[in-house]
């Protein structure tokens, strides 16, 4: 492999991962807060992607304009599967959450079917952001690639000065720690789980409309695979960890997108490599690289 072919399959590592690590910051923040794993995340990423391809195709709107719109309506869908499945259960045991979430995501992806239809669609492609840049070493590259990993920067760094330079911030680190006393402290607790459900679905929203711009269409189930692979990034960089899990995320993509390259007749077991990749990190070091041990009470 050349020098030219391995960069450009870096940069697609790269922007394949941080999609991964954006997803995954919206389960490991949840978890972090709730001990809960959302399930239904991955359809909240696939509602992301369907929004703007209403504002763009259906409704015609400017492309940035449809983005925003995605963006906010997929931010007010993560808060009513809060305020509807989860807000009622915060008492309950456990295992009835969990119940809810694997419920909230069935329903999210068959109402998807029956609204949008089954049938694949197409997605505006911005000439801005898919136009080739010829460097002269002969590494082609399109600003897509470019723009993903700069985009999941940029926002898990502003994700993570909320946490630690902002009151809502400490006060979601504390409901990670003790949900009871930071309540007797007078903290509106299920307004800081709505602004984390919030906060990880607009992240979750940002990440299925670059997907679908890297892949150029949107389905009911594209949140599926995408969605799973996230959940393992986050466990593998220590479920409850943000920089872990965008870390998880980023190891994820390049783990997938080399070992193609590399060895181009596994292709069709790339997936399986993120299942070998969970399998190992739960054998030898169950916490995750940046994970902590927490006692886990039903």
């Amino acid at each position: 492999m050349n020098l030219n072919i391995f960069i450009q399959h870096f940069i697609n590592a790269l922007s394949l991962g941080s999609l991964y690590g954006l997803v995954a910051v919206g389960y490991t923040m949840v978890y972090g807060i709730l001990r809960l794993i959302n399930f239904a995340h991955g359809d909240i990423f696939m509602l992301g992607a369907y929004f703007v391809y209403f504002a763009t195709i259906v409704y015609k709107l400017n492309w940035f304009v449809g983005v925003i719109i995605a963006i906010i309506l997929t931010t007010i869908c993560g808060l009513l599967v809060d305020r509807i499945a989860y807000k009622p259960l915060r008492e309950a045991p456990r295992i009835s959450a969990l119940i809810s979430a694997i419920g909230v995501s069935f329903f999210i992806e068959n109402f998807a079917v029956v609204v949008f239809t089954g049938m694949p669609r197409p997605v505006v492609q911005p000439p801005i952001l898919m136009k080739p840049i010829e460097f002269e070493n002969g590494v082609r590259l399109i600003p897509l690639g470019i723009l993903v990993p700069v985009v999941a920067f940029v926002l898990v760094g502003a994700l993570l000065w909320l946490l630690y330079r902002t009151k809502p911030g400490l006060a979601m680190r504390a409901i990670s720690f003790d949900i009871e006393t930071t309540r007797m402290m007078g903290v509106s607790v299920n307004k800081i789980i709505a602004l984390a459900f919030g906060l990880g679905s607009a992240l979750a929203a940002v990440a299925g409309i670059m997907w679908a711009l890297r892949y150029p269409r949107v389905e009911p189930f594209m949140g599926m695979t995408p969605g799973i692979k996230a959940f393992i990034a986050a466990v593998f960089g220590g479920i409850g960890s943000v920089p872990g899990a965008m870390i998880g995320g980023l190891i994820l993509g390049f783990v997938e997108i080399m070992s193609v390259a590399f060895f181009p007749t596994l292709s069709g077991y790339k997936d399986a490599f993120a299942f070998l990749l969970l399998i190992l990190i739960l054998l030898f070091r169950p916490t995750g690289l940046l994970g902590e041990k927490l006692e886990d009470k039903i």
